[in-house]
């Protein structure tokens, strides 16, 4: 993860240091962290704990993806 965010930050022209010192101004001037953090309801940590252990899981391929996508779409015009 470290060395995505320094391509990231070097793309930008800056430093990891400038951009953790830009992190810390921001959360100074927001007085907290800036942006949402979430604790998710019952029904979202269960259905993540699900996930994570491959429960209630389908297999879905790209095209089965594809068609429901399109499928909505023309059912919404």
């Amino acid at each position: 993860m470290k060395q995505s965010a320094e391509a990231i930050f070097k793309q930008l022209g800056i430093s990891t240091s400038q951009a953790i010192n830009m992190f810390l101004a921001k959360v100074k001037s927001e007085n907290g962290i800036p942006f949402e953090l979430k604790i998710p309801n019952e029904t979202t940590a269960k259905a993540m704990n699900e996930a994570r252990l491959g429960i209630n899981m389908e297999t879905v391929t790209l095209e089965e993806l594809k068609t429901e996508f399109e499928s909505q779409k023309s059912a919404q015009h």
